[in-house]
């Protein structure tokens, strides 16, 4: 393990486990789907367990969801595991998943299972920065694609496309975000206490846990994620996943 400041704090490790998996299309929640024999939800908790940053997890799996709790109670995750039933919304699995956890925790990571390939030492460089300082950290890495932003056309030009360009931000500011997302523990807690409050819109507005302390006024600081993390929503996702698995099995010290 590279990492050194993070063994001087108590960690929790949610693990966000909720998807539908629908446009996987393997008729069963996502965090069920194999990857190379082995489910997304299993690949997860292997890479938590790797990056030994986790005095605790709590995992939000769909309510019900017999299947998942096996999974976890088979894992070889050798701090103490929680699983807990998963809320309507992300916010909400979140949510239930902190309460699970121990109150005595220095700083809380708040990973999706969805990334199940995530490296450890991402997860490292997220608690390194935490112990460092940081009261919220996520991964990111750099934008490689032009990005537009579009509005939908005004009536009178919807003969000519749907949409049309309103700018070009400059790519050399934007990230794409990762996960895992690292927080103080008490700020994680007071930002989804302060999220009851949203109205509907404002919290279908709310895609990640950064935006929750974005709008306590806490500053977000970024630390460097990892291709190898790439969010596993569509066949094609799992395609690219299995060739990562293969070449990682072939090329084990790369």
């Amino acid at each position: 393990m590279s990492s050194t400041v993070s063994r001087e704090q108590r960690i929790g490790v949610i693990l966000v486990a909720g998807g539908s998996g629908q446009r996987l299309g393997y008729g069963i929640p996502k965090a069920q789907v194999p990857l190379a024999g082995t489910a997304l939800l299993a690949h997860a908790l292997q890479g938590i367990e790797a990056s030994g940053v986790a005095a605790a997890v709590s995992v939000a799996v769909p309510a019900g969801d017999t299947v998942m709790r096996t999974l976890c109670r088979e894992s070889a995750v050798s701090c103490s595991l929680t699983v807990v039933d998963g809320g309507a919304t992300r916010a909400d699995s979140v949510r239930a998943a902190l309460q699970a956890l121990p109150g005595d925790l220095d700083a809380v990571l708040v990973h999706d299972a969805a990334r199940a390939l995530t490296p450890p030492e991402v997860f490292r460089r997220v608690a390194d920065a935490l112990a460092s300082g940081a009261a919220a950290v996520i991964p990111a890495v750099a934008v490689t694609d032009t990005v537009k932003t579009t509005a939908v056309t005004a009536s009178g030009q919807a003969g000519i496309a749907p949409r049309m360009v309103t700018g070009t931000p400059d790519r050399s500011t934007l990230r794409a975000v990762q996960t895992p997302q690292g927080f103080e523990a008490a700020l994680l807690r007071r930002a989804h206490e302060a999220a009851r409050g949203f109205t509907e819109a404002q919290a279908a507005a709310v895609t990640d846990d950064a935006m929750l302390a974005e709008s306590l006024g806490t500053p977000v600081f970024v630390v460097e994620g990892s291709e190898l993390s790439l969010k596993i929503t569509t066949p094609l996702d799992l395609l690219l996943a299995e060739a990562v698995l293969a070449r990682n099995h072939a090329n084990p010290k790369d």
